[in-house]
Parts: structure tokens; sequence; C-alpha cells
């Protein structure tokens, strides 16, 4: 049986390394062999952030964001503006939205979207969670922060079905960023103008 590569562990590396979003064999190769070439020490101290990364890594019981603690630092902070609340798919729109610099409330994760294609409905998400917070009261704007994609607006229309009749007002991003793109590869500006120029959701 014909081998790819010289050795089954630099086989099984890169399998795994292939296993990562975005990365090919090619890429994966490239980087097993970077790690190969560094020092004992430097890949150990990599091999173990990651295999204790799960262990690790908490996630607020508030918001749902990725945290060091029970309670993330967003929701910690006195100076953001509870009044309001920016629901988003994942932590990756929430670095997103805080790169812009244009947004002081605080947030709501939901772990994704509806998506009945790939199984995910909204027993799934975070959706119980955010009625929650929502009639716990405090809240008078939600922004539905969420892709501008025929999934994210199927999970906006649930969403505002769910939150309409506690009365708090629904926003959504304006279409500064295009239709069909996710929020984590919008530019700055742009996602930072959506955020501002928010109109209600209809």
């Amino acid at each position: 049986m014909n081998k790819e590569y010289p050795s089954s562990a630099l086989e099984r590396a890169v399998g795994e390394f292939a296993k990562l979003p975005g990365i090919g064999r090619k890429t994966a190769l490239r980087l097993v062999l970077h790690m190969l070439s560094r020092p004992d020490e430097e890949v150990g101290t990599f091999g173990k952030v990651f295999s204790t990364l799960k262990q690790d890594i908490h996630y607020c019981k508030v918001c749902h964001n990725i945290s060091d603690t029970d309670v993330c630092d967003i929701c910690a902070n006195p100076k953001r503006d509870g009044k309001l609340l920016c629901v988003v798919e994942n932590v990756q729109d929430v670095l997103a939205i805080e790169s812009t610099m244009q947004y002081n409330g605080l947030y709501h994760v939901l772990g994704g979207i509806i998506s009945p294609m790939d199984g995910i409905g909204p027993q799934d998400l975070q959706i119980a969670s955010l009625v929650e917070r929502v009639q716990e009261g405090g809240i008078d704007e939600v922004i539905l922060a969420l892709s501008p994609t025929m999934e994210g607006d199927t999970t906006n229309f649930f969403i505002s079905r769910k939150l309409q009749p506690m009365g708090v007002k629904l926003s959504v991003i304006a279409r500064g960023v295009a239709v069909g793109n996710n929020l984590e590869y919008a530019d700055e500006v742009s996602l930072g103008r959506s955020i501002v120029d928010r109109i209600p959701f209809q």
C-alpha cells in the first residue's frame, strides 16, 4: 500500500490539522513541518494549551459568551448599557461587533441559527434563555444582529414572535452588511454603521 507521507505519525498529524476549517492538506503539512522544526518545549506548550482548552474554557451563564469566569467581562462591566441587548449567532460575532467600538450594550449568544437542513431547531439554541432575560425586565431594546441570510432571517422572525408580546423594542442591523454575508467577514466600518443605523424589526 502506497503511503502519501513517509511516516504514519506525520500522516496522522496532517490529518488532524486538515480537519480544521479552511485548512487543506498542503497547509496542514506545512503547519506540521513547522511544528517539527520548533523546540520541544514550544511544541509541548502548544499541545498542552489545546489538550486542556475544553476544560479551561467557560461560557458566561448570562450571555453564553466564552469566558474565564462564570460571568464574562462584558456582562460584569457596570459601564455597559444594560438596557440594550444585542442577539448574535456566535462568539465570533461578539468579537466582530466589539472591534467596531460602536456598541456599548450587552450581548446574547445563541450558539447558532435555525437551520432545518442542518437539523438545528429553536430548541438547540439559547432562545429560551433569551426570552427569560427579557422577561426579567430592564431591557428596553433587543437588536437582532444575525447574519442577513435566509437562516438568519428565519431566526429573527422566530425570536420576534417570542418577544413581541413583552413590549420590548425590536430592531435589526441595517443592511450595510451585504445580504448573504456572515458578520465575522464584514469590514469594521460597515458593521459599525449597521449597528448604529439599526432599524425597527418588521
